[in-house]
């Protein structure tokens, strides 16, 4: 049931809502003997490992420079989205006039709805009602099934208002309900999918709500908006990141414009409030940084100093200790931010943190096995070599591969793409081309075998 306004009184229009949900070793020495510092000397010298540093300083040059020169639409979003929550701190005029209006909004949820909203929105009673965010106020029902009736209700003026809801707290792979009345007064309300941060990428008349049969509506009392309608989820709702958002131009095509503002919302349906604006886009930036950093740079170069230069021993072994504690160091902060990311916004991606609970398990036993390394003698460091070289590699696939996954699920922008790949493809050739060298250099060393000619007696 959609109303629309008429000049001063209201008419009851039947619509159809056409979505539908789419289906190391680590050794550290006191003092260094000038032998070291020779050693030192020369393999600063040595063109391989010179090109091998260079690249790795070129590799961390291009992703800062890509990171800052190509536009970075989460962190863009992120920041314009959550920018005034970077003032929190208010002084105690700010405090007062917050609390004046949250009154304010609190009264709203005494009005009586009965006389304007269609059924079966007019007769639901005992609705909770809750002030989420600016004049964003949230009426919700839940019935048995898992079914709940929304309504939201904000102040219009003109464009659209929206509310969603997302498994992590962003905009992309979430669906919202959207309303407005057009310049001639018609009233609009469909369900988007948000494929993208761009305005091509929201999708009308798609979406994963898995509204009900009763019509979805819209209405306008007074200088407020009323988005009505119901849902059915596949479990019973706790806390949901709730995306609100308004613009104030009108759809074109009901093609939205881009919105005024928005933000994102821990919801508690159980206590009935909103309990924290969460901020998930500057973690979920940070994460992702530390995460390429230490999985497609610091610890794939520790990795191949340890194959292609152990004919510069020692100093290869510190060179690849250093790389792997850095990386490591870099992998378990990329995992405690992920966890607190996790806690923050209750996101629902199983694979990736799987994935990055596996690959940190890898590298503590990469670190035990420094404590555990037998001598070089000793009959078992065939195994230990064994066990240390292929679990270290077995953490960098899936540990690379998991940064891709977290790319993905996070909507990430061309330019994480544009890193990521660059990063990958330049180590891998790294590795083809240091392979390809270092079985001509062993061809070109070995010796042929020698034989000694049998004499002939001379009769």
């Amino acid at each position: 049931m959609i109303i629309t306004r008429h000049h001063s009184s209201f008419r009851c229009k039947q619509a159809t809502n056409s979505s539908q949900p789419p289906h190391s070793h680590i050794i550290f020495s006191s003092s260094l003997t000038s032998s070291h510092f020779l050693i030192l000397y020369s393999l600063l010298h040595n063109s391989t490992f010179q090109a091998l540093m260079d690249t790795s300083t070129l590799l961390v040059s291009l992703c800062f420079l890509s990171h800052f020169l190509i536009p970075n639409k989460i962190y863009v979003a992120a920041l314009h989205t959550y920018q005034h929550n970077d003032d929190a701190v208010a002084n105690v005029e700010e405090q007062q006039s917050s609390q004046n209006a949250a009154v304010d909004r609190s009264e709203l949820c005494n009005t009586d709805m009965s006389t304007f909203l269609p059924p079966p929105y007019n007769n639901i009673s005992n609705m909770a009602c809750s002030p989420i965010w600016n004049n964003f106020l949230l009426r919700y029902h839940k019935r048995e099934g898992n079914l709940v009736t929304f309504i939201v209700s904000a102040e219009y003026t003109s464009g659209w208002v929206g509310m969603g809801f997302s498994r992590n707290g962003m905009m992309t792979g979430s669906s919202a309900m959207v309303g407005w009345f057009t310049k001639q007064g018609h009233a609009q309300i469909k369900q988007y999918y948000l494929q993208g941060p761009r305005s091509s990428q929201v999708i009308a008349d798609a979406g994963e709500i898995d509204l009900t049969k009763v019509p979805p509506a819209v209405v306008l009392h007074g200088p407020m908006i009323y988005l009505a309608f119901q849902a059915r989820f596949e479990k019973p709702l706790t806390r949901q990141p709730i995306l609100l958002a308004f613009g104030t131009e009108y759809p074109r095509n009901h093609r939205l414009s881009i919105h005024d503002d928005k933000t994102t919302i821990l919801f508690d349906f159980h206590a009935g409030s909103a309990s924290q604006h969460i901020n998930p886009g500057v973690m979920m930036k940070n994460h992702g940084i530390l995460g390429i950093f230490a999985w497609t740079l610091l610890l794939p170069v520790g990795a191949i100093i340890a194959r292609y230069l152990r004919h510069k021993d020692p100093l290869w072994y510190y060179l690849h200790a250093g790389f792997q504690f850095v990386g490591f160091l870099f992998a378990l902060a990329t995992v405690v931010l992920g966890q607190q990311l996790y806690s923050k916004i209750n996101a629902d991606l199983p694979a990736h943190r799987s994935i990055g609970i596996l690959v940190l398990t890898l590298s503590v036993l990469q670190i035990l096995a420094f404590f555990l390394r037998p001598k070089r003698d000793a009959k078992i460091r065939k195994y230990w070599n064994w066990y240390h070289s292929w679990f270290g590699r077995i953490a960098l696939f899936f540990g690379a591969l998991n940064v891709l996954l977290g790319i993905q699920a996070g909507g990430g922008a061309i330019a994480w793409k544009i890193c990521y790949g660059f990063l990958i493809s330049t180590v891998i050739l790294m590795v083809i081309i240091l392979e390809i060298l270092s079985r001509v250099r062993k061809s070109e060393t070995t010796p042929f075998s020698s034989f000694q000619m049998n004499s002939i007696p001379i009769p």
